[in-house]
């Protein structure tokens, strides 16, 4: 399949600033065709890769019960996220600007969190990682597996798909790899809902202004 021929007509800018976390807007009823998906997983690989080991692996999962399955676990492991005091729906209650949003994204959350094991496609990216991971220096070794997730986003996003960056799985690494039959020695960085998306509307999200966090030359 012709990438350019699938691609939506978006800058590059477009892109980065329009690929959005889709959680409601996912469309649960129609099939994603795994060459699409394939497509996509082929501009993820180009991304970098410490030492160039390229030590991913995608677990793509589409089988309705395993979905299921997983869509159980995540439902559980968001039931206790919900509760606790990092919840994005609870952050910034003081501030009527923030807390709204969050409250939207806290609402949203819980949507696909009901319905994650009927998105058409759910993908594991994982990352061989033998023994237990080193207490230091996580970023270096995840650094060798987020970018090319992120590039499958984004790939996604210009292919006319939705995904959603999600890891509350994670509580359940070691129940998921049993029932994908995931080795012991790869580890599971990330659980990327994808699917058609409704609607059209992406834009650029509200951030805090660059000056608030931006620190030249010293803190």
């Amino acid at each position: 399949m012709d990438p350019m021929t699938t691609t939506l007509p978006l800058s590059p800018d477009e892109l980065l600033t329009t690929t959005r976390a889709v959680r409601k807007r996912l469309d649960l009823a129609r099939p994603v065709p795994m060459d699409l998906i394939r497509e996509c997983l082929e501009i993820a690989v180009q991304a970098p890769s410490g030492s160039n080991a390229q030590t991913w692996h995608w677990v793509v999962v589409t089988d309705p019960g395993k979905r299921a399955a997983i869509g159980d676990l995540y439902r559980r492991s968001f039931a206790a996220y919900a509760e606790s005091k990092s919840f994005a729906g609870s952050l910034h209650a003081d501030d009527p600007d923030r807390g709204a949003v969050q409250r939207r994204v806290g609402d949203s959350a819980a949507y696909l969190a009901e319905h994650m094991g009927e998105v058409p496609v759910l993908l594991i990216p994982c990352l061989r990682a033998p023994g237990e991971l080193p207490a230091a220096n996580q970023a270096g070794l995840w650094a060798s597996l987020h970018p090319a997730v992120w590039s499958y986003a984004l790939a996604a996003r210009a292919r006319g798909l939705g995904t959603a960056w999600t890891s509350l799985h994670l509580v359940y690494e070691r129940e998921v790899a049993e029932l994908l039959g995931i080795p012991a020695d790869m580890r599971q960085g990330a659980l990327i809902p994808t699917a058609y998306y409704t609607g059209d509307t992406f834009k650029p999200a509200a951030r805090e202004p660059i000056d608030t966090v931006l620190h030249h030359d010293a803190w």
